[in-house]
């Protein structure tokens, strides 16, 4: 499988870094843990050193797609095998890393997915807002017609990746809200990407900035910068 390198992009988020990288680590011991500071203002940066991270401390603001392209590209460029990305929040439960890793070490696949509703939701798991939910399953039914696959999480960053699809995120990655048109681009490029069941945690100290006006802006905008991104592909094929 070669080396693995944890992605962990954050923004502001000192007061649930360092658990996050601690559960990391004893999650998945032989491990470089990278916590990529999004151009915080607070002492992200610190926490995750003290903790025993390897900082990639931005000076602006990138915006997740930005920061977790430039985890891929230090993955990249340090040889890493694996790469695995999970938000600094505390929501991605680092404890079940080792699931997605197994299903990545068959071989058979570029990309693993932990989602949320791939099995029934366990008693007393942390369930998205109903508008969120919504969102989720638009965007699962729009990447299932285009990929001719099966999506039950399309919003998951929860992700393991292998060498060769690394190498393709390093190249190019969505910028806002880039889940789920990192899917279908995935599909574009021929990567094999299934999903694991996972269950995720509320967020920790920091909350979201997407609200009810910012997820309608970001649905309109994410599906529109798809269906570009399909026309281009098939005028490309064309040419």
């Amino acid at each position: 499988m070669g080396k693995i390198l944890v992605v962990i992009p954050a923004y502001n988020e000192a007061g649930t870094v360092a658990s996050v990288v601690a559960e990391v680590r004893a999650a998945v011991p032989g491990a470089t843990v990278l916590v990529v500071s999004d151009g915080s203002t607070d002492e992200t940066g610190a926490c995750a050193a003290q903790a025993g991270a390897v900082v990639l401390d931005l000076p602006i603001n990138l915006g997740i797609g930005g920061a977790v392209q430039a985890g891929y590209r230090y993955a990249a460029q340090r040889g890493a095998g694996v790469a695995v990305r999970l938000d600094a929040d505390g929501q991605h439960p680092a404890a079940q890393i080792p699931r997605l890793l197994e299903r990545l070490e068959a071989g058979d696949v570029d990309m693993v997915v932990g989602s949320r509703f791939l099995e029934a939701a366990e008693e007393g798991a942390y369930r998205s807002t109903r508008l969120r939910r919504l969102g989720i399953g638009f965007y699962a039914r729009l990447i299932g017609l285009i990929t001719r696959r099966r999506v039950t999480d399309p919003t998951s960053g929860f992700r393991a990746l292998n060498r060769r699809a690394i190498l393709r995120f390093a190249e190019r990655y969505p910028e806002d809200y880039p889940e789920p048109e990192s899917l279908v681009y995935a599909h574009r490029l021929g990567m094999r990407v299934v999903e694991v069941p996972v269950t995720m945690s509320e967020r920790g100290a920091s909350t979201s900035s997407i609200n009810a006006p910012a997820g309608v802006y970001y649905a309109i905008k994410v599906t529109i910068a798809i269906l570009i991104d399909l026309l281009r592909s098939h005028r490309r094929r064309r040419s």
